[in-house]
């Protein structure tokens, strides 16, 4: 299947059986090699769904994941990310400030049906999960696309973010941060699954899973080397090699991370 051709309604249609296990990948960023290892764990082939919440395109290997993921078919749901926000913009000639130097040009491998593609996924799917009832998946918050939670963020920040949020969602699942937890905020359970093509801290696809009430969060350990070369041989991006340098290596710690997303979040100290 094209990624053209993904019927709109596949990412917009609710589900209406209640589903056992959930496999959850984030932040795919255009890095097939990662994404093969990950859709091939015994625990995501067995899963009822995979959710994968937001950026998945920006990178390396643009057409090849939307590719990927769009013969998943009706077992894979798509929520739309700031990153593919981005890309839909640029494609359409919208005035964007630029995020990354890879972001032009992964727009303009991207074919009209892969923009449509992208255009239209949701800033939110909720799906029934057994053990957990309606379960809302996003990029990176309810309400918005770019905004910054962390595992250490204050509750208050929490309270603000789930402002506008159902009572009768007690599960949210998050990615944007590239950085994997759990954790309550006042009876709410959040998950934040990593990502799987650019990890901060260690290197290696970043998931979890939903499954019978519980959450289980998964790194699906790769030959780092292997999937650098692959990714600068499949890529026509000028600059694939210091990228995936960087990147697929997770050369970036996960305290940098905190470091750089923190004011984000709007704490003081």
């Amino acid at each position: 299947m094209s990624a053209g051709a993904l019927d709109v309604k596949v990412v917009e249609r609710n589900t209406r059986r209640m589903l056992r296990s959930v496999a959850v990948l984030s932040d795919i960023h255009g890095v097939l090699p990662v994404l093969e290892a990950v859709l091939a764990e015994p625990a995501v082939l067995r899963a009822d769904l995979i959710v994968v919440a937001g950026d998945h395109a920006s990178g390396p290997q643009p057409v090849q994941v939307l590719d990927r993921l769009a013969s998943l078919g009706d077992r894979v749901r798509l929520v739309r990310g700031n990153a593919d926000r981005e890309l839909v913009a640029l494609a359409r000639g919208e005035y964007i400030e630029i995020p990354d130097e890879v972001t032009p040009w992964a727009v303009a491998q991207l074919t009209a049906g892969h923009v449509d593609m992208l255009a239209a996924l949701p800033p939110s799917v909720t799906v029934e999960v057994d053990g957990f009832g309606p379960v809302l998946f996003c990029h990176a918050t309810p309400r918005d696309d770019e905004e910054v939670v962390l595992v250490d963020s204050r509750l208050e920040r929490w309270a603000e973010v789930f402002a506008e949020l159902p009572e009768e969602i007690r599960t949210v699942v998050c990615g944007h941060t590239h950085m994997p937890f759990v954790r309550l905020v006042d009876r709410r359970l959040v998950v934040n699954p990593g990502s799987v093509g650019m990890p901060y801290g260690r290197p290696g696809g970043q998931w979890a899973v939903l499954e019978d009430g519980s959450v289980t969060l998964h790194r699906t350990r790769i030959d780092v080397d292997a999937a650098v070369a692959r990714v600068v041989a499949k890529s026509g991006y000028p600059d694939a090699q210091e990228w995936a340098d960087y990147f697929v290596r997770a050369e970036a710690s996960d305290t940098e991370a905190v470091t750089a997303f923190g004011p984000r979040d709007g704490r003081t100290a």
